[in-house]
């Protein structure tokens, strides 16, 4: 019969057991650590890569639930009636206000396609970037679109007995995109948008212009008051979208949250005007900016004769 262990022969195996489990979940959680800390340096080199896409993205997710969320609020709700398209504009004012102070400083704020591009055609930005802006800002406009949607869908029931509708008393798509007035033509609306767009991209460029009157310490309050003028002089007949990811993103959305395909087709199929008209309107708003207002360089002044 062989011995038995003496006490500090158990007490020595017992401990030698306990380093070799200790060991293991030792390694285990090195692993584990070693994994997290590989995810967060994949993030973070991802973050630093896309962080412009990423900026234009949430940026403009900023900016459709602000904005979208002032037109539910007077479309639903009888006590926000009292001037509800001062109350409109205002709203839209303050959203993108509020979207260029959280993405500006990082991809410049620009949140509209027709911006991304007139920067690439006049200010010499990279046109390998656009592609990626447009998509992120695209993105963001659908779901900001579905946040609004989410937050305010219990007050859309309520007002439309859960039947969508795009036209007529009860139609609340108009929270979403823009739909022109009736008596407007294609044309005309066409029209609109690229007077307003233009008005925009001239006004922004004058804001940004360090030789003009800069207010680049003040521009997303300053471009925030563009917008709310406007709204208010000039964007009611058909709703100034201006920017195709405040329009034709939301839309999208509204397609697929059981609308129909009249989110595409009313208004004599309106939907294409505020995706072209705003590019048009931006082009022709930088152009005459660059034309007839921006400073010559130095060599051009010496070169000027007096």
């Amino acid at each position: 019969m062989a011995d038995s262990p003496t006490s500090s022969e158990y007490h020595a195996v017992t401990m030698k057991e306990a380093n070799r489990s200790t060991g293991t979940n030792s390694s285990h959680w090195q692993t584990h650590s070693s994994k997290y800390k590989s995810l967060r340096a994949q993030w973070h080199q991802l973050r630093v890569n896309y962080r412009d896409y990423l900026a234009e993205f949430i940026g403009t997710i900023v900016l459709i639930f602000f904005g979208d969320s002032v037109v539910a609020t007077t479309k639903l709700f009888a006590a926000a009636e009292t001037g509800p398209w001062v109350l409109i504009s205002f709203g839209w004012g303050f959203a993108l206000t509020m979207a260029l102070f959280v993405s500006g400083g990082i991809s410049g704020g620009h949140l509209n396609p027709a911006v991304t591009i007139t920067a690439a055609v006049f200010r010499g930005f990279p046109w390998r970037k656009v592609p990626g802006y447009i998509v992120s800002q695209l993105l963001g406009g659908f779901v900001g679109a579905a946040l609004v949607f989410g937050l305010f869908k219990a007050a859309i029931d309520d007002f439309d007995g859960g039947d969508r509708q795009v036209t007529g008393d009860k139609a609340t798509a108009g929270i979403f995109a823009t739909y022109p007035q009736p008596y407007l033509t294609i044309g005309w609306a066409l029209m609109s948008e690229i007077y307003c767009t233009a008005a925009l991209i001239l006004c922004i460029y004058g804001i940004g212009d360090m030789k003009n009157m800069p207010g680049m310490h003040y521009a997303p309050l300053a471009i925030g008051f563009v917008v709310t003028t406007i709204g208010i002089c000039c964007g009611y007949q058909t709703g100034y979208a201006m920017n195709a990811a405040r329009d034709f993103a939301p839309r999208l959305f509204t397609l697929a949250a059981g609308y129909g395909s009249e989110t595409f087709t009313a208004g004599d199929n309106y939907s294409w005007v505020p995706v072209v008209g705003p590019v048009i309107g931006a082009l022709i708003g930088a152009a005459i900016y660059d034309t007839f207002i921006v400073h010559p360089t130095e060599e051009e002044e010496e070169k000027a004769v007096v």
